[in-house]
């Protein structure tokens, strides 16, 4: 740890104490929440749009697969993009641009009638989503103690679970009125965190220390970093396979799961299928109480325990949820489905920030997670291929399936239960 470090450390122990935070804390909290919030309110109308987009542009469900896992591949570019360029000139700057370009992407769907045209728009919000992710969780990681990362990460992430419940709250009022273009009409509120942001957020003293070690040539950017060593390669790797199968069961469960309680109830009217929009609430505070759970877990046990127990818990409630048939059993089943698999989502830019140094931090949280979002979004065409093909048992198993695989790399990560320590 650098001198810059332990001073800050210091500075953190002294208002922390309590649960305290300095104002700076909280505006780099506050921001990166409220920026989750609505770029994943933006980002989640398509899981309530979905079903009138296909019926209304005659696409299959193959197609409809496609457009939701269009954002996971412009993830990929986007993080890699956005992550390199917050390393390199500054977080705060970044976080703004990434949220203007999620803005413009959704907005801009409410004009589209071809699917190009919507892929194209679906893969320009993904840059932005992808990049948002590394930056967020880089500032986090350089304002607050190694000990309290996990928690404030974890709140951080449950900003995208708020604003999920709001985009099934505005879905349900919006859309027997206006339709799924009007729904996306609401994407430009995020640029009240552009205002915030650059009004109030300032660099963290870490990375302003970095942009000097630059100038005095004592440290140097280089992407190679992430995997310049064989045990970091190794982590890097075991870590984009950790995220496709975590993608794979967010995405793949957020984008169909109206679809899929729409099948599991019988439901095709379009009126009676907003309570179904308002029955994604519960399982989407079940994500979020699950973020928060995992959080304070991964703080108090460390990673390897923390993640274990979410893998094997997430792979036996997706398999049980296969066995619920009406609106009671859904709900109850899919908020602990959504508990145990989404709540180890903020972890991840935990871990990640403490396992790179500080000069990719940005970059090595976007990569991975870029990487992992772009293999992870053929979940959501696999799941409509199978819907089309099968049904709703073997997309569940297949999840669950996938989450064992998660398990048995996880415990290969070297070093990992060292983690979450302020050293």
């Amino acid at each position: 740890m650098t001198i810059s470090q332990s001073e800050n450390v210091m500075q953190q122990d002294q208002v922390e104490t309590g649960a305290q935070m300095t104002s700076e804390q909280k505006v780099v909290l506050g921001s990166t929440t409220l920026g989750f919030t609505l770029d994943h309110m933006d980002a989640t109308f398509l899981s309530f749009a979905l079903a009138p987009m296909i019926a209304e542009l005659h696409i299959t469900g193959a197609q409809g697969g496609i457009i939701a896992a269009m954002s996971n591949w412009g993830a990929l570019l986007g993080s890699l993009l956005f992550g390199i360029l917050a390393d390199r000139i500054g977080r705060v700057k970044v976080l703004s641009y990434t949220i203007m370009l999620v803005t413009f992407a959704t907005v801009i769907l409410a004009f589209l009638d071809n699917t190009h045209t919507i892929y194209a728009a679906r893969f320009l919000l993904g840059m932005g989503t992808g990049g948002e992710y590394g930056v967020s969780m880089a500032l986090i990681a350089e304002s607050f103690r190694a000990s309290r990362v996990g928690r404030m990460s974890s709140i951080t992430a449950i900003g995208g679970q708020v604003g999920a419940i709001l985009a099934a709250i505005l879905a349900t009022l919006i859309m027997p009125s206006f339709g799924w273009r009007g729904l996306f009409m609401l994407g430009f509120l995020p640029l009240i965190v552009v205002y915030i942001v650059r009004r109030h957020l300032k660099e963290t003293p870490e990375f302003e220390q970095l942009q000097a070690d630059y100038k005095t040539g004592k440290k140097k950017f280089s992407f190679k970093t992430i995997a310049n060593t064989p045990k970091r390669a190794y982590t890097s790797f075991v870590l984009i396979v950790m995220l496709t199968i975590q993608t794979s069961g967010y995405y793949g469960l957020m984008n169909w799961l109206p679809t899929i309680m729409r099948k599991q109830l019988g439901i095709t009217e379009t009126i009676t299928a907003g309570y179904v929009n308002l029955g994604m609430i519960p399982i989407i505070i079940g994500m979020a109480v699950g973020m928060l759970t995992f959080g304070t877990i991964l703080d108090t046990i460390g990673p390897r325990r923390a993640f274990a127990i979410f893998l094997v818990a997430s792979a036996l409630m997706i398999y049980v949820f296969t066995f619920a048939y009406n609106m009671w059993t859904l709900t109850i089943l899919g908020a602990l489905v959504g508990f145990f698999s989404n709540g180890m989502y903020g972890g991840f830019g935990a871990v990640i920030s403490q396992l790179y140094p500080s000069e990719i931090r940005a970059t090595a949280a976007n990569t991975l997670m870029g990487s992992g979002r772009a293999i992870g979004a053929f979940s959501s065409v696999v799941i409509g291929w199978i819907m089309d093909n099968y049904s709703v048992a073997a997309v569940m198993l297949s999840l669950s399936l996938m989450y064992v695989i998660s398990l048995i790399f996880m415990l290969t990560i070297p070093g990992f239960k060292k983690l979450n320590t302020d050293q």
